[in-house]
């Protein structure tokens, strides 16, 4: 019987971009910047949330914005009105994540001088978690519309966060949202992730995100 070649694969496909993800977030750090990979579904309210932390913050930091979609600047001009800091797009030609590289090339054209900047990711749960971006900080957020099941049946993003975000709590009346349970499904992929449930919309426990910030922006 004719042998058939056998190929091991012990380079991993994503070994490239994790070296340039290492190397930015060296970069990062050594200016004293804290860049924040944002996460989520389309409609997770992510964007909202957003502004209402920006204009918490903004007094206390300079902030800068990136918003990574497959076409239109409507968030980047959203953002940009709302909060007075600078946001700019990045349109990244259909594809479903962002890499080191694009992550690196949008910081070039935000521009320098800022101590904290937010980058919102392509809208969905599973190509961004994939991709090392370079950030400091992971952040990804479930709205309550969603289910409470999202940490079981995507896994990936939760065990690479270090903060959770359940938003939209504020609909919880009108569906079938465990919040406890939502809270032990994520620290079982990932006992060390912070959990903060929270809605932007009423304001309730923006106090919590908005210190948990400022608590780590103070250890740069």
């Amino acid at each position: 019987m004719e042998k058939v070649k056998t190929i091991l694969l012990s380079k991993s496909v994503f070994e490239d971009n994790d070296v340039q993800a290492e190397r930015l977030r060296s970069d990062l750090q050594k200016n004293n910047i804290c860049l924040v990979n944002v996460m989520s579904s389309p409609g997770s309210g992510k964007t909202t949330l957003l502004v209402t932390l920006i204009n918490a913050l903004k007094e206390e930091y300079k902030i800068g914005v990136m918003e990574a979609d497959i076409d239109s600047d409507k968030d980047a001009v959203t953002v940009a009105k709302l909060t007075g800091v600078p946001s700019i797009q990045l349109h990244t030609g259909g594809m479903c994540h962002l890499d080191a590289e694009m992550t690196k090339q949008g910081l070039n054209g935000l521009g320098q001088g800022f101590d904290l900047i937010f980058l919102e990711n392509v809208g969905n749960l599973v190509c961004p978690a994939e991709y090392d971006t370079g950030a400091n900080i992971n952040m990804v957020i479930l709205s309550v519309p969603e289910g409470n099941d999202k940490p079981l049946k995507y896994p990936l993003v939760f065990e690479k966060s270090d903060l959770a975000i359940i938003s939209k709590t504020d609909a919880i009346p009108y569906f079938d949202f465990n919040v406890d349970e939502c809270k032990e499904y994520i620290h079982a992929r990932n006992p060390r992730s912070s959990v903060i449930a929270l809605s932007a919309k009423t304001g309730d426990n923006m106090t919590e995100l908005i210190q948990w910030f400022r608590e780590r922006l103070s250890q740069r």
